[in-house]
């Protein structure tokens, strides 16, 4: 115990948003210090052999321009591991980014996983970081570290409601007490978002375009309700009828068509949460709202869309996307918090 005590002392300790579309590492003491895609790019020679060629935004980069030899891959998908081999690559790479040399010190790692991963899934995020140099590994669900994140009172007996919209997946909790009382996950969230706008282009418009192209997109003119100043982009790609490079003008309203599904399913799935929240908690959420994290938090008027549609106030938590990792990020500041949420 004391020699654990000596050896953390002297390694960075640290937490991983370990996300679909983003991975954060914050650094015990220092704070967020990486904030990049989870993307990792590969190079093949001609007997077969894969190198690392980049990770993270470098790798992004180069997502749908790559050459026959150089692959841009993501490992997680829908919130999981897809490529272990990958995963743990890029856990390592974040991991020696993070400390900044190849200590021997070996850090202990919290990892945030969504709330409905399997057993073996698990295993999987563990055995990953363990593989990539972590000395512990403690696994936290998302809506818990979201809730934190967002200075939500988890340790009070009330009731507070997160919803994190993630690139894999939403996460919904309700939290008392500090622990989940009720949690659902579903895999619709950002990604799935941006594969409806690039399904709708290709409906609509006979136009082929990137699921990168459709993330830009969402970002720029996306929106769950009507605006009053409608905004419109510039849609680049090529026309599948006739072959040739086009571009086209897709408005704001475009947008909200094309990803009315997801968005409905994310609603539906609140809905389920509301429908089975015992009577006290209940009265805790209608007086303290639902409270939004995570990248699909900033769609313009998704807070309003939801609260309409429940008839209960909606806030997005200040810097969402930054609302998991700050939340894993103090529970690795105070152990007896770390130790009481961890799913060891």
């Amino acid at each position: 115990m004391i020699l654990d005590q000596i050896i953390g002392f002297f390694s960075s300790d640290m937490s991983i948003d370990l996300g679909t579309a983003n991975t954060l590492v914050l650094v015990k003491g220092r704070g967020i210090i990486i904030n990049e895609p989870s993307v990792v790019a590969i190079q093949s020679d001609k007997t077969g052999k894969q190198r690392i060629l980049a990770v993270g935004q470098e790798a992004k980069n180069m997502l749908g321009k790559t050459p026959g030899s150089i692959q841009a891959i993501r490992p997680m998908k829908d919130g999981v591991i897809a490529d272990f081999d990958m995963t743990e690559k890029m856990i390592r790479y974040f991991i020696e980014k993070a400390h900044k040399r190849k200590s021997f010190l070996r850090p202990r790692i919290i990892i945030c996983v969504p709330y409905g991963l399997t057993q073996v899934e698990r295993k999987a995020v563990r055995e990953s970081a363990m593989s990539a140099g972590a000395r512990e590994v403690f696994l936290i669900e998302e809506p818990m570290a979201a809730a934190i994140g967002a200075d939500l009172p988890v340790r009070e007996p009330k009731g507070s409601l997160v919803i994190d919209i993630g690139g894999g997946t939403t996460e919904i909790g309700v939290v008392s007490l500090g622990g989940l009382v009720i949690s659902k996950s579903i895999r619709t969230a950002g990604d799935k978002i941006d594969m409806a706008i690039v399904d709708y282009v290709k409906k609509k418009y006979n136009l082929l375009i990137g699921e990168r192209a459709g993330e830009e997109i969402k970002i720029e003119i996306g929106s769950a309700i009507a605006l009053e100043e409608p905004l419109s982009a510039i849609v680049k790609g090529r026309d599948q009828v006739s072959g040739l490079l086009s571009r086209i003008e897709l408005s704001s309203e475009d947008v909200r068509d094309a990803t009315k599904e997801p968005i409905k399913e994310i609603a539906d799935a609140l809905k389920d949460v509301l429908e089975i929240m015992p009577p006290d908690l209940a009265g805790d959420i209608v007086e303290n709202g639902i409270v939004l994290t995570g990248g699909g938090a900033l769609i313009r008027g998704f807070d309003k869309y939801l609260s309409d549609l429940v008839k209960l106030p909606v806030f997005v938590a200040e810097e969402p996307l930054l609302a998991v990792a700050k939340g894993t990020g103090r529970a690795l500041e105070e152990i007896e918090l770390l130790q009481h949420l961890a799913n060891e």
